[in-house]
């Protein structure tokens, strides 16, 4: 039997509430033909190669739009990584890219994945332009899935998804530690940035494919509080003017 798709024969087939357009469409404010973006924990753009919605698809890809999207990654799946202009390799937690010559970094569902807060917090300091901007998407700590990832061990993690999102791939999990997943600790590690983050009540994602539980889940969300259910979207300015180090920089 076929995993139900609740949004299957909306116009489009996408939710009202989709995160990745509300997410994406927030980034497309933000850049501008001349910038260099990193999209940082890219992998292999499983959402390239595996998104039926078109229309998702273009609004989150970025190549063209700027002057170059660089992506990178621990894992090697990033060389053959499709949808960006430059794949690169992170080694010993080092990006191996110049300071400052990055305007916007994308982290989507990587900051659950973040063993050292701080070190994490100093190579992205180092990498942007003053200025430029951190977008991430990542899980609240205390969403209810969150919660339940963390009681199941992360050698277990693929065989559980394979059961609760059944199109989710093996290829496409990784292990998490939920140690940059809350308002306050993300203010920590980047104390003294601007921050416009804020919580998406986000649809149900782990459902079994089945439509009687994922009614439940919806109906119950309505009565629960955002970070219970929800998603950090993350929109943190780092310190400094753009337009200075652009001039600094002879640009």
């Amino acid at each position: 039997m076929a995993a139900y798709d609740p949004f299957a024969q909306l116009p489009g087939g996408f939710s009202p509430q989709d995160g990745t357009l509300d997410f994406y469409g927030r980034i497309n404010t933000l850049i501008r033909p001349d910038m260099n973006v990193l999209d940082l924990g890219a992998g292999r753009a499983a959402w390239f190669e595996d998104d039926p919605i078109a229309f998702r698809r273009d609004v989150r890809s970025l190549k063209g739009k700027v002057a170059r999207v660089i992506a990178a990654d621990v894992d090697p799946a990033v060389l053959d990584n499709r949808a960006v202009d430059e794949s690169v390799l992170i080694a010993n937690g080092r990006i191996p890219l110049d300071d400052a010559s990055v305007d916007l970094i994308v982290c989507d569902y990587v900051f659950e994945h973040i063993q050292d807060p701080t070190a994490f917090a100093a190579e992205i300091g180092r990498l942007l332009k003053p200025g430029g901007w951190l977008c991430a998407r990542t899980p609240h700590r205390n969403n209810l899935v969150s919660v339940a990832a963390r009681r199941v061990s992360n050698r277990r993690h693929a065989a559980v998804l394979s059961k609760v999102q059944p199109d989710r791939k093996e290829i496409d999990v990784f292990p998490t530690v939920y140690r940059l997943n809350t308002r306050a600790a993300i203010r920590r590690a980047f104390t003294g940035w601007r921050d416009t983050s804020f919580v998406f009540r986000s649809d149900p994602a782990y459902f079994f494919g089945r439509k009687a539980l994922f009614k439940l889940i919806g109906a119950a969300g309505h009565f629960l509080p955002s970070s219970l259910i929800g998603n950090i979207f993350v929109f943190l300015q780092k310190p400094g003017d753009a337009r200075e180090s652009a001039a600094s920089n002879g640009e």
